[in-house]
């Protein structure tokens, strides 16, 4: 089991029995999506013990080999061709280390959610989608399904009961729109229950937005 990432951690109350497992974009940290927790309506859910990991540092290609927190690199702006393998597949491994320590600490599968925005967003998909237990959901924030044409072979058949909530920008000039709706037709394809929201923002978060995340907590924890 590799080493377990640094992270940031808030409960909302003592002894929480759901785990929120959130994952930073590109260039970020796992302080980015911290306030968050304060903006969320989560009147009448469980406790929660709120997880943000940092990603470890890497030489990005796309940003001229720029050193910065980093789930895998990015060689192509287009984000299908050459993608990085390894590095995906290594920060999988990361997360499920987070779910394990979750688990251990007596919160199961089925009441752990993954949840990331762009980068971390392909993260939630790439780990949830082949965790051998169904998880409480995937939350997908202006992200993707990276490694594409391999999932329909390796996805778990647990994973199909978890439910996925992605959430996309109409404006985003990062991960453009059609690629998020490639990602979620292909999830529906292979049988997902995915909920979608389009919003008339860039690569970014919006009110409306928050207001869905808060609703579907409550509709997947309760």
């Amino acid at each position: 089991m590799p080493q377990l990432l640094e992270n940031i951690e808030i409960e909302t109350a003592p002894n929480p029995t759901v785990a929120v497992i959130w994952m930073h974009g590109l260039g970020a940290d796992g302080n980015d999506f911290v306030p968050m927790v304060r903006e969320l309506d989560l009147h009448g859910l469980p406790a929660i013990r709120f997880v943000f990991p940092h990603a470890n540092s890497m030489p990005v290609t796309v940003n001229g080999g720029y050193v910065m927190r980093a789930w895998y690199d990015i060689t192509n702006a287009d984000l299908v061709r050459r993608e990085d393998e390894a590095g995906l597949r290594a920060s999988q491994a990361q997360v499920e280390a987070l779910i394990a320590r979750e688990k251990a600490r007596g919160i199961p599968a089925g009441r752990i959610i993954l949840a990331g925005f762009s980068q971390g967003c392909a993260m939630a998909l790439q780990t949830g989608l082949r965790h051998p237990e169904k998880l409480a959901g995937l939350m997908c924030l202006s992200g993707y399904v990276p490694l594409a044409d391999k999932l329909s072979n390796e996805r778990s058949v647990e994973s199909l009961g978890t439910p996925v909530f992605m959430v996309h920008g109409r404006g985003d000039g990062v991960i453009p729109i059609v690629r998020a709706e490639q990602s979620r037709d292909l999830l529906k394809a292979l049988g997902y229950q995915v909920e979608w929201h389009e919003y008339m923002m860039q690569h970014s978060l919006c009110q409306e937005e928050v207001e869905d995340i808060s609703a579907w907590l409550k509709k997947v924890l309760t």
